[in-house]
Order: C-alpha cells, then structure tokens, then sequence
C-alpha cells in the first residue's frame, strides 16, 4: 500500500520584514556576484566555474543542514529539477553565453526569465497574474534593456551566444516554477543545499578541467569562485527560498529585477566604472517596476468583508500550506 506524501504543516505566518529582507539579501548577493563572475571568468571557463562554485555551495550549506537531516520524499522531484535545470544547466549556459555576447546583450537575454517565472506559475501554479505585477513587470525590463543598452559594448553577438543566454533563461524559470511545490516538503536550507548538490553531480563531467585550471589560476579568481559558491549560491539560494515560500513565484521573480540597478552601482562603487546617464535611468526604471510589482493593491469594500481583499494574500495563504503539481 502506497501514500501519499504530506505535506508540512502550515507554520505560523512569519513577520512580513523576514521575507522581504530575505528577498533583499538574495538580491544583494546575486548583484555582487556579476563582479566576482567577471574575475573568476578571466581563469576558469564556464563548466569549471560552475563546478567549482556548486562545490563550494555544497560544502557550505551541508555544514548547516546537518541538524535538519533530509526533506519529505515529496520535494525530491523538485530538488532534481530545480537541481538540474537552475544549478547545473543555468549557470553553465550563462557562463558560456557571457564569453560569446557582451555583457548588456546577456543581461537583456536573461531577464527574459522573470516574464517566463510569472507566466509558467501563472499555468502551472495556478498563480494569478495581478495587473500591478505585470505593470511592474514590463517596467523593470525596460529599465533592464536600457541598463543593458548602456552596458553594452562594441564586441560581437555570435548567435550561438544568444541562444545560450535564453537556454539560460528558460533553465532559470523551469528552474524556480519546479522548486515552488518542493517547499511545501521541506525548509528551504534543505531544498537549496541538495539542489545544489544535484547541479555539483550534473557538473562532475567538468572535473577534469577545473581540476586544470586551478592549478594555474591566480588566487584572486580561486577566492571569487569560492566566495560565488558559499554567498551568492549557498546564502542567496536559501534566502531566496525562504522568501518564494511565502510570495508567488511570479512576484519573486519581478523583485530580481532590482539586480540590473544594484550593478551599475556595484560596477561604480568596487571597479571604478562611472555609470552613464542612460545606466543611471535604466536602473531606476528597474526599481519603480519592482516597487509596483510588489505592491498590493485594496479593492473595494464588500459586504461581509468591509476591508475587501488584499490582492495576491490567498495565493500567499496557499504557498505557505500546500505545493501544486
């Protein structure tokens, strides 16, 4: 006789400043790892890279999921997934695609993801797709084309480039729509460090290489590949998880275009690259789109409910209690 895997209970609702500073923190993270990519880079190519910073993930988080132990038989399908497609192939074609087109052209690629997110979760989720979101949403990728416009050099876009950053779009949001459900099984610790030690075994066939490349690479590069593999995967991805857990996915992926913004002025602050005019206005369309994406709006009072709903607050209910197929 079989069963059904339960889900875990549903925990008390947590203070709304944890989950948006968790969502912050992974922002943050994500934004400073551009710069650390662009000095590992230089040294490692895009498969020993994305082994060597899945490793480093791996050990970290496994340090801190000890006490935890595994997450229910229910969020195994979607450790795999998400693993396989958001650790593994993501950061792989990602790197790749870097090296073939500049790097404004990669970021515009890539933030194709966020639109992909809202759309899958929307179909298969279940999740709403709130005009404010998509407001936001078509605001912050403007913004993300200007900065990525203003980004851009004079290099060439080979197409085998473009097709790489939107393997790697397509790989992120598959990635994010298929971990949603598996939090409902298990802490967002153990759902993040066993993806990441799914993607580090997709990687293995890397090895070789990293193993190579190590041996002649400066330690500035090896430093960056280590701090890549324990904050910006093994801290952010957890936060990251903490805070999916308690929005939609859709909203989740409107908050990352605040990244764009935060690395104009990362790029400004730590490599002394003076942002343009244009940069400056792309990364503040990115954080009006997010604000609007991210508000809620009251409707009109109804009988018996004189408050009136608050937009996007069942599917919060509902993430928090149950994960969808």
């Amino acid at each position: 006789m079989t069963t059904t895997p339960t889900p875990l209970p549903a925990s008390p609702p947590a203070h709304p400043w944890r989950a948006t500073a968790a969502a912050c923190t992974t922002v943050v993270l994500w934004a400073s790892a551009f710069v650390s990519i662009r000095s590992a880079g230089e040294s490692y190519s895009p498969g020993a890279l994305a082994l060597g910073r899945l490793l480093a993930g791996t050990l970290g988080a496994i340090l801190l999921v000890r006490r935890e132990g595994l997450p229910g038989r229910g969020a195994w399908r979607g450790i795999v997934t998400s693993g396989v497609l958001w650790f593994g192939l993501y950061m792989v074609a990602l790197n790749w695609g870097e090296q073939e087109v500049d790097a404004g052209t990669a970021a515009m690629l890539v933030n194709i993801g966020p639109i992909l997110m809202a759309l899958m979760g929307a179909r298969m989720l279940g999740e709403g797709l709130p005009r404010r979101l998509l407001l936001g949403m078509g605001i912050s990728f403007s913004g993300a084309v200007v900065v990525g416009l203003a980004m851009s050099g004079h290099g060439s876009s080979s197409v085998l480039g473009v097709a790489l950053c939107l393997l790697a779009a397509v790989a992120y949001a598959l990635g994010v729509v298929s971990q949603k459900p598996a939090l409902a099984y298990g802490s967002s610790l153990q759902i993040n460090t066993f993806g990441c030690l799914i993607g580090a075994v997709a990687c293995l066939p890397f090895t070789g290489v990293l193993v190579s490349e190590a041996a002649d690479a400066p330690m500035s590069a090896t430093l960056n590949m280590i701090y890549l593999g324990v904050f910006p995967t093994a801290l952010a991805f957890t936060t990251w998880g903490y805070a999916l857990a308690r929005t939609t996915a859709g909203r989740m992926g409107a908050t990352t275009y605040a990244v764009p913004a935060l690395v104009v002025l990362m790029a400004w602050l730590l490599l002394d690259e003076v942002p343009t005019l244009l940069g400056v206005l792309g990364g503040l369309l990115c954080l009006v789109g997010v604000a609007v994406s991210r508000s809620r709006q009251q409707t009109g009072p109804t009988r018996g409910n004189p408050a009136g709903p608050v937009e996007g607050s069942r599917h919060d209910t509902e993430d928090r209690s149950a994960g969808r197929p």
